[in-house]
């Protein structure tokens, strides 16, 4: 299966829509991407991860790496359509604690500050 990534801009929001498998090369592509969207100054980010099909533990590291750094300087990163296998790896990882996920696009999106 593979990796695909779009970005939107939804108002003050930009919207990342990950599809496939989230492995280490593609961890690698999350970094680059945040990063890039760090330095635009783009601090309020959702994740739709309603496709992805597969992640391992780069994948996961990648989402934790993301949400810390975004929330250093004062963003927010937020999930939304989590898929089962995501929502599993979630739960037993314990991230669930630290991310806000939702079942729609619309609640998440009303819920940036």
């Amino acid at each position: 299966m593979g990796f695909n990534v779009s970005v939107r801009q939804v108002d003050a929001v930009t919207l990342v829509t990950i599809t496939g498998s989230v492995m280490w090369a593609e961890a690698e592509a999350l970094h680059e991407l945040f990063r890039d969207l760090l330095a635009k100054g783009q601090k309020r980010l959702l994740l739709n991860l309603s496709g992805v099909k597969h992640l391992d533990s780069s994948g996961i590291g990648a989402l934790a790496w993301a949400y810390v750094t975004i929330r250093k300087v004062g963003g927010e990163l937020k999930m939304v359509h989590l898929g089962k296998q995501v929502q599993y790896l979630m739960e037993l990882t314990s991230l669930y604690k630290i991310f806000e996920d939702f079942s729609d696009e619309e609640s998440a999106l009303n819920s940036f500050h």
